[in-house]
Formats: structure tokens, sequence, C-alpha cells
């Protein structure tokens, strides 16, 4: 354990809220085989506040190394979706164990939330919400929402008006049933469900984040194609799923496989295992830099001074490819930018491409004209050359910003995560691409040099 959490647990049981916010973010980087001693030496509120604001993978890995005996009573602390999210997270074999920890309707409840994919509404909905009927006066609705909140319903910002068949038929807020007159009719007082905001279950995270950042949602209701409500998601479930998308999204970027764990936790050989095939595949894409200069090694050899400028030429195309791939998988993850807008985003990345690829074709061509003793350092022709040089910069740069830019919108259409047309993905392929652009612009503009 680090020293300065010796100090911190060595009397202390008791933590305040800035002290269990200080723990919270340091629990990933803490060995997991402190997890339980540090636990241990909490207060029941204070485990109990801490195992409660853990992510699933964290709970798991505590129940798992708390005594058979004991793992009832803190599972069943547990909201339904977070049971389901930790059981998730367990080994195959502990999960069948776990559910058998759980009293028979809240199993039920779990169970129907692992039948829905973890990306999706249904399973990161809470079962639990507060609920009432049409007919109800503003004292009855008062009373049975009281009733319900020893209940472990998940928030009571909203009690939701449903039928017999469980649709939705409205929404009000407990602001507005505590300022209603006692015998006023829920009926009269709630927002109609047309007005009401919901998500589908089937929806994915991604749209389920726009749902909430359209306006400032504290919770949501959940609604199967027939409109019967099934759930709720609150903001702190959208909150802690963005930075989980975000996190996965930013490592794939990096060309890196999602390591579902923190960098401190996961295994150093699960660590090279995840970092290893990417390499692997963008190594094999450097090779055929070999190949494309194989071909033109004819012309290498009689104007060795092209391979100064080499790294120059395949950076630019590189670096425009990148940018154009993160600003456009970063403008459809938040919703800026859908498939059928693809032919908009071409001729966008068309124009600013080209004006990139001018503004670096005049500064290399200046760089070579005039930069002094020009003719000693680069032959007789330094001004084919830094023709040819400038050329095939306005011609990499904006093939780079193409291929960045449509590459992420052809995999979202077969269906893979466009974070996987990573910045160093689309950068191997522009650079053995440029490649050939540079040297056959060359070729041309320097036939009577080389």
């Amino acid at each position: 354990m680090p020293t300065n959490l010796k100090k911190d647990f060595k009397k202390s049981r008791s933590l305040s809220e800035t002290e269990l916010e200080k723990l919270l973010a340091e629990w990933g980087s803490i060995p997991t085989e402190n997890h339980e001693e540090i636990f241990r030496k909490l207060d029941k509120h204070s485990s109990e506040e801490l195992f409660l604001r853990l992510d699933g993978h964290a709970q798991a890995e505590i129940f798992c190394q708390l005594p058979a005996f004991e793992r009832k009573s803190w599972i069943r602390i547990l909201p339904p979706d977070d049971a389901a999210d930790m059981i998730q997270e367990l080994a195959e074999k502990d999960r069948e164990h776990a559910l058998e920890l759980l009293d028979h309707p809240t199993r039920m409840e779990v169970l129907g939330l692992m039948a829905y994919k973890e990306d999706e509404a249904g399973g990161l909905m809470n079962s639990r919400y507060a609920r009432l009927r049409s007919d109800m006066t503003v004292d009855e609705a008062l009373r049975y929402l009281r009733e319900q909140t020893r209940a472990q319903v998940e928030t009571i910002y909203y009690a939701y008006v449903l039928d017999r068949e469980q649709h939705l038929l409205g929404a009000i807020s407990l602001r507005e049933l505590f300022s209603a007159k006692p015998n006023s009719k829920v009926n009269d007082l709630m927002a109609r469900g047309d007005d009401v905001a919901f998500i589908r279950e089937n929806e994915t995270q991604e749209e389920i984040a726009r749902h909430f950042s359209k306006k400032e949602h504290k919770t949501l209701p959940v609604l199967d194609a027939e409109g019967r409500m099934k759930g709720i998601i609150t903001l702190d479930d959208v909150v802690h799923m963005v930075q989980e998308e975000a996190t996965e999204d930013i490592q794939k970027m990096g060309a890196v496989e999602a390591l579902e764990e923190p960098y401190f936790k996961i295994a150093m050989l699960e660590m090279i295992r995840k970092r290893a095939g990417w390499l692997l595949v963008l190594f094999v894409g450097e090779m055929f830099t070999t190949n494309a200069m194989t071909r033109f090694q004819d012309e290498i050899a009689k104007a060795v001074v092209l391979t100064l400028f080499l790294p120059l030429v395949m950076s630019s195309g590189g670096n425009s490819g990148s940018q154009a791939t993160t600003l456009v998988i970063r403008a459809m993850a938040l919703g800026e930018v859908r498939l059928k807008d693809w032919a908009r985003v071409f001729m966008r990345e068309c124009v600013s491409g080209l004006s990139l690829g001018l503004i670096l074709g005049i500064v290399g061509v200046a760089r070579i004209y005039f930069w002094p003793s020009a003719e000693t350092l680069y032959g007789p022709h330094y001004a084919q050359l830094g023709i040819a040089v400038g050329v095939s910069l306005v011609g990499i740069v904006l093939w780079g910003s193409l291929v960045g830019s449509m590459l992420p919108m052809m995999l979202k259409r077969v269906g893979i995560d466009p974070a996987v047309a990573s910045a160093p993905f689309v950068a191997t392929f522009v650079d053995v691409t440029g490649l050939v652009i540079y040297f056959s612009m060359a070729n041309f503009i320097m036939q009577g040099a080389i």
C-alpha cells in the first residue's frame, strides 16, 4: 500500500466526503491486494458508500475477496442495475452463485437487465422507479411515494404515471406534487406522455448521451417498442457511461485494444497482447513502403536528393489524415455528422485538404528555393526539385484528408466502430500511398533531370 494511504488508514475508520472522493480517485492505482485491507478498516457507513460508488469491476474485485458468509449482505445493498453490472464482471463460475444470493424478485430484475446488451439502454437502466396512477389525488400520491422510497427506489425527482399495462401516460415532479392542493388529481397535474422525453430500450450509449445533452435531464424513462415503461436511466449512469466510452475510443484511436481495466491493474502480458496486435498490423503496413521504394529505386539511384524530403512529405500526409479522422470520429460521436452526410464531408475535406496542401506546398518550395547554397545542396535542378516537392505536398495532404475523413464513415457503414480507424492506421496507409504520389510526381516533373 502507498505510504500516504497507510498513514491515512492507520487509525481512520470514518471518512468525510472529501476523503471518500480522494479514495475513489486513487482506487485504481492502489494494488489489488490492499483493497480488502482498506475496506476492512472503514466503518459500516463509509464502506457502504465506497462500495456503492465504485464501478462494477472494482465491486466484483472486492466481492470476490470477501468471505462467503458476508457476500449476501453486500450484493443486496446494490440497486438491480449496479448488481447486474457487478455480476457481469465476475468469472462465469461465480455468476450463478452471486445470483443465488439475491432475493427472488431482485434476481428476476437482474436477470432481465442482463438479457440486454451492456451498451444498450436496457442494460443501463434501473428497473426501480417511482410510479403512480392517474386517478390518485396528490395526498394519496405522496403517501404512496413515501412507501416506495422504502423499497430502494433509484430516484424520486420524478414519478411516472402508468396505466394497468405499464404504458407511460405522463410524468410529474416531486416539487409539483408538494406545491399542489391535496385533493388535486395527478391526471390534471402531470405532463402528458407526448411531452415527456424518453429513451427506447435498444438505443445505444451514444444516442442516450445525446438525449441527456439536449436538455439538462436528471432522469429519463426507458420504453419498449409498445410504449411500456421498463425502467429509468439517471444522469450519474450517463456520466459513468460516457467516461468509459471516451476511454475506450481514445485507446482505440491510439491503436490499442480497449484495456477494460485501470492501467496499473492490467496484467503485463495482457497489456502486451492488446498492444502487439495493432503494432503488428501497422508494422506489416509500413513494410509496403519498401515495395513502393523498390518500384522507384532507379529514380532514387539517379537522384538521391529525393530521399532528403521523404520524411517531410510522408509526415505531412499522415498528419493531415490524423487530423481529419479525429475530427470526423468526434463529430460522428456527437451526432453532428451522419452517414448520409458523406458527400458534404467529402467536399469540405477536398477544400480544406487542398488549401492546407497549398499552404504546406508553398512553404516547401520556399524552403528549397531560398535556402542558402540551394544549388550546392540539392544540385543544379533544385528548381524542379522544389516544384516536385510542392506539388507532391498538395496531393498527399489532400489525399490524407480524404482518407482520414472517409475511412471512419466506411467502417461505420459496415458496422465497425469508427474509432478503429485510428490515427496511426490512417497515417500508415497514407505513408505508403504517399510514397507512390511523391515519386510519381518527381518522376514526371524531373524527367529531364533524373
